[in-house]
């Protein structure tokens, strides 16, 4: 902490001659861990620009803070700035950095990763411009990870995939919609090491079938989000075995499952599932009230 002008484990009183200053309050033991952890992060930075004293106070909690969301800043964060925020930092357990998507590569990421071994959400949906080294390190730095959105990541692989199975067994929700490199094998892997999963995405990916439903319903008990959406090979056999092996199954995403019936379905909506698509007379009724501008009253508890 000498960078920051005081030595380590010493208290910062930096304006102890100014009667009720802030910065008189213990750094490390009151203002980093119970103050400005609830002040947003763009009004803390902005604060470095009022003193020196105000500078090293951000800069020692920017390095000790345990979350860090790129949103909380701005509608963008240049590259400069995400490298220079969390530089000395070693302690982060959320990563979200949706914001950086039209930049981020695996220059910038890495390090972070490297150096953050308490991670247990990360969020990276959009980053386009990573590659599958960016998920092969995620799995051998965060053993502990317990979220991760990989949404839109076309550069996810079955390799990079097994990866994360292997050694990040406590995921209890991924996201890979879009994912589209991935097929049931890839899938099947990662349920089967991780069975604690409480959440999955795989939606708008074609090569997605009812092996990798099925092997989802056997392996993941506690299942209770499942995103199917535009997952054209899944029939209706499958949403017969997720039914099956998943009683604590609370919604399911099956829209553009062109394949998947109400036969199915009406097992999972008669248990309370929260379904995405209406049953067939509730359709109907729609389209018609959309054409003729009303719709006959029928009893659709009968």
């Amino acid at each position: 902490m000498e960078r920051l002008g005081v030595a380590a484990g010493q208290q910062r009183h930096p304006a102890a001659g100014v009667r009720g200053c802030l910065l008189d309050l213990p750094w490390e033991d009151i203002l980093v861990p119970h103050i400005l952890c609830h002040l947003p992060l763009q009004q803390l930075l902005s604060l470095q620009r009022v003193s020196k004293a105000f500078q090293s106070l951000i800069q020692l909690y920017l390095a000790n803070m345990r979350c860090f969301d790129s949103s909380q800043i701005g509608p963008v964060i240049p590259r400069a700035a995400f490298v220079n925020l969390l530089k000395d930092n070693e302690v982060l357990q959320q990563l979200a950095l949706q914001n950086c998507s039209d930049w981020l590569t695996d220059r910038e990421l890495l390090p972070v990763i490297g150096q953050n071994h308490h991670l247990h959400q990360i969020q990276l949906k959009g980053c386009a411009q990573l590659s599958r080294h960016a998920l092969v390190a995620i799995s051998l730095s965060c053993p502990n990870l317990r979220l991760l959105s990989l949404a839109h990541c076309e550069w996810v692989d079955s390799l990079s995939l097994r990866s994360l199975a292997d050694h990040c067994k406590a995921l209890e929700a991924v996201d890979l919609t879009a994912c589209r490199q991935l097929k049931d094998e890839a899938i099947c892997y990662l349920v089967q090491k991780c069975s604690r999963l409480k959440s999955l995405s795989l939606a708008v990916n074609a090569n997605v079938g009812d092996v990798a439903v099925e092997e989802i319903a056997k392996c993941c008990p506690e299942l209770e989000h499942l995103d199917l959406t535009g997952c054209l090979r899944v029939k209706n056999d499958s949403i017969r075995v997720l039914a099956e092996y998943c009683p604590k199954l609370r919604s399911l995403k099956v829209k553009h499952c062109h394949n998947v019936a109400e036969s199915s379905l009406s097992i999972l909506r008669s248990r309370g599932v929260e379904l995405d698509v209406e049953p067939p007379l509730q359709r109907a009724l729609v389209l018609l009230q959309d054409v003729v501008g009303f719709a006959p009253f029928i009893n659709l508890q009968i």
